[in-house]
């Protein structure tokens, strides 16, 4: 057995025990989620759908779910929206202070959230937009564009610069190049961002459980069950969300591996 062979045992035995590391209490999650006993305990007791029922008959629920859906597809767009005129500005201009510029953009994914949820209450609060669900989504907004302009700006780097200039030469505006040059190479990326940043917002409880006052999205609504005692509607509760978010970001990675898989093939 050579030496590459080792590695590459090795490197998959890593890989294994990371992804078994996350991925197993999601397992068993979803596993109790069907558990006809009260307390996540092994053994387990009989197969059952009681608690997918109670959540469904709930109505604070579906206004959650709704709440939840509601800010992720607006957080999605408007990221998306300011990812993509970031990337661009970055891509084709230079200018002074360029350098900071792009550091405060990808600023917020750095910060803690608890410290970037206390600053969006206390700002949103005294322009008296606290408490709505639009507060969430402006929240979401600054939190999620810097991932959309990352994808974006990787896409534009695999553009050639000429083509603009080409477009210009045949006469095209700059907004026919955007039109039908820019905007449907960066489709894929587009699509990927969108995706991304909705899987994000729809994950978030910290920054939304500080502004979203009555207007609970389906994280807070978990953390308000959690902190009051065991309830196994958690679990149902959370094979929802972690199925929702987990298609998303693997639609982003379909979306944007494929394009390059095609652009490399041509």
């Amino acid at each position: 057995m050579n030496s590459n062979r080792i590695l590459n045992i090795v490197l998959a035995a890593y890989v294994g025990v990371i992804f078994t590391f996350i991925f197993a209490p999601i397992l068993f999650s979803v596993i109790f989620s069907f558990n006809s006993q009260r307390f996540p305990t092994i053994p387990l007791g009989n197969f059952s759908t009681e608690w997918y029922v109670k959540i469904l008959n709930d109505p604070d629920i579906w206004q959650a779910a709704l709440n939840s859906l509601i800010v992720s597809s607006s957080t999605a767009v408007i990221a998306t929206i300011l990812g993509f005129c970031t990337a661009y500005s970055d891509f084709r201009y230079n200018f002074r202070f360029k350098g900071p510029y792009l550091a405060l953009i990808l600023l917020p994914p750095t910060i803690p959230l608890i410290i970037m949820a206390l600053a969006m209450l206390a700002w949103l609060s005294k322009l008296g937009m606290s408490g709505q669900l639009w507060s969430i989504v402006f929240a979401h907004s600054v939190l999620t564009a810097p991932f959309a302009m990352a994808i974006i700006r990787l896409r534009l780097n695999q553009m050639d610069p000429d083509l603009e200039s080409a477009s210009w030469n045949l006469g095209g505006s700059e907004w026919a190049t955007m039109r039908y040059v820019i905007i449907p190479f960066c489709k894929p990326a587009i699509i990927s961002g969108l995706c991304l940043a909705a899987a994000v917002s729809f994950d978030e409880f910290a920054i939304s459980w500080f502004v979203s006052g009555l207007n609970k999205t389906l994280p807070v609504v978990i953390l308000e069950i959690v902190q009051g005692n065991i309830d196994p509607q958690v679990n149902a509760i959370g094979t929802f969300v972690f199925l929702i978010s987990m298609s998303l970001v693997i639609l982003a990675q379909i979306f944007f591996v494929y394009r390059q898989m095609k652009s490399t093939n041509t």
